[in-house]
């Protein structure tokens, strides 16, 4: 009696793991598509702002949570797969995988923290440099529309102030044809509005252009590193329920 008890009380503790790992891999697919979206946003909707950073951390980071974001799809269906069959091999697979996309996740907001203690200090040292020796360059297009936009998004001129143009190789050109500042500087950008630098036509923001980019890459970074680090916390339930699962199913025929 007590040995049929002792089954059925196992039996109870299986399907309670299964469908724990049922739960865990609805919130791993959520985690998931909550890390691929952090990934695509950060560099479809800022992707203008990479070119004028100095190292390509941020971006790797960004890259690291798609790759850990999309193997989460593969790896949420293989751990339904696993718990259905109740196969040692899926459920060895399965681990793998959650312990692989765990070391990922790990990395990418150990990055993202990494880059966030050293943002402002790259900023001071590359930013203004960046703006005035390549804006409006030949083969710097990119870097010249990635300057328009931050001015323009920020409503900002120069990375200190707008003085800054003042040294930059774009207003010292004849290319600049009187300008004092590029045009998108301006408050309302005209032809040529850049030629008068008043506050009434420019904009004058305390901190220049370095303050308020690297306030929006901080916010970005700290998005980045905490979904990261919270979606691989959250893989470490998943791996002690997949390892008590395994336990306590038999081994396979075959």
């Amino acid at each position: 009696m007590s040995a049929v008890y002792k089954d059925d009380q196992e039996d109870w503790l299986t399907v309670c793991l299964k469908y724990l790992l049922f739960v865990f891999n609805f919130l791993f697919w959520v985690g998931g598509a909550a890390v691929l979206g952090v990934g695509v946003w950060t560099l479809v909707e800022k992707s203008d702002y990479l070119s004028l950073l100095a190292s390509s951390t941020f971006a790797v980071s960004a890259y690291i949570l798609i790759l850990a974001g999309s193997l989460v799809v593969v790896t949420g269906f293989l751990g339904c797969c696993a718990v259905i069959r109740e196969h040692r091999s899926c459920l060895s697979t399965y681990f793998f995988f959650l312990l692989i996309i765990f070391l990922i996740e790990l990395v990418a907001g150990v990055l993202a923290y990494v880059y966030y203690q050293r943002l402002s200090e790259e900023l001071k040292q590359h930013l203004n440099h960046t703006m005035t020796e390549n804006y409006a360059q030949p083969g710097k297009e990119s870097i010249t529309l990635a300057v328009d936009r931050l001015q323009q998004d920020f409503k900002c001129c120069g990375s200190n102030n707008s003085h800054d143009w003042m040294q930059s190789v774009y207003i010292t050109s004849q290319q600049a044809d009187g300008r004092v500042v590029p045009d998108s500087c301006c408050k309302t950008i005209t032809h040529r509005c850049g030629k008068r630098d008043h506050p009434s036509n420019i904009y004058k923001v305390e901190g220049g252009c370095i303050t308020k980019l690297e306030q929006f890459l901080a916010d970005h970074l700290l998005v980045i590193g905490a979904v990261g680090i919270g979606v691989a916390c959250l893989q470490i339930c998943g791996m002690v329920f997949t390892c008590c699962l395994y336990k306590r199913i038999k081994m396979d025929p075959y």
